[in-house]
């Protein structure tokens, strides 16, 4: 058998493994995906009336959720990988024939999983709610490739954070920026209608080009400027996350 099949024969194993805690965890699930819909409820329900932005509010915020569900489910990724590391359990799969990549994998493809159950939820909940997109078959397919690229991306930068970090809980409060930046976005309001300084950030920070991409492409009129951002982030986060990750591993493990 070729090394190959064998690392991914290994990270169906972790990512079984990694599944079934999710499943057990009513704190992670909440998080992950009821929560974001309890926001998006807020937000378009609540507060949405108040909000000018030129279309129906739920047109607008879904894009902006959908980031959401993503940077919320984070936090437990981060938590679970330092708790495999500081309780030993990674060392303990050091001693068995597992491919070492397979540990970290595990958790990438079960956070992008996780997400990605997130924002299936996210988009049903906004039709029922009267999302109204424009967009093409193959704006859909954008949509789908760019989310899977974030979650990829943020999932290998929350495992860096989840090594490096010295407990459970900094690892968790390590990924409360991710968590915050969408709200210092274009998910909510245009960043235009921001006060100076917050406008600035708001314009230069990853989640507004991803976010706008993706507004962009559910109502079939996206800019290409604003998509190749948005996947540039997308990368640079992934492989900032990979190199962190290996090489955090590495040296604690």
């Amino acid at each position: 058998m070729s090394s190959v099949s064998t690392a991914m024969g290994d990270s169906m194993i972790m990512l079984r493994r990694n599944l079934k805690h999710t499943v057990r965890s009513p704190l992670v699930l909440f998080n992950a995906i009821l929560f974001p819909i309890v926001l998006m409820l807020m937000f378009v329900k609540v507060l949405g009336g108040g909000f000018d932005v030129g279309v129906p509010y739920i047109d607008y915020a879904t894009p902006g959720m959908l980031v959401m569900a993503v940077s919320y489910g984070l936090g437990s990724t981060a938590t679970a990988v330092n708790d495999d590391m500081t309780k030993g359990i990674i060392n303990r799969f050091k001693t068995m024939d597992i491919s070492r990549g397979a540990v970290l994998t595990g958790h990438v493809i079960v956070t992008t999983v996780r997400c990605l159950f997130a924002i299936g939820a996210i988009i049903g909940v906004a039709f029922a709610m009267g999302f109204d997109p424009s967009a093409t078959a193959l704006d859909w397919v954008g949509v789908f490739g760019l989310v899977v690229l974030l979650c990829f991306g943020a999932s290998w930068l929350t495992v860096g954070m989840g090594l490096a970090a010295k407990s459970v809980e900094s690892a968790g409060l390590g990924t409360v920026p991710l968590i915050m930046l969408p709200f210092l976005s274009s998910a909510i309001v245009p960043a235009d209608t921001m006060g100076a300084g917050v406008k600035q950030f708001a314009q230069y920070q990853p989640f507004t080009p991803i976010i706008e991409t993706l507004r962009g492409l559910l109502a079939d009129d996206v800019s290409h400027g604003k998509a190749v951002a948005a996947v540039a982030w997308c990368v640079g986060l992934a492989l900032v996350g990979y190199v962190w990750s290996v090489s955090t591993f590495k040296k604690r493990a």
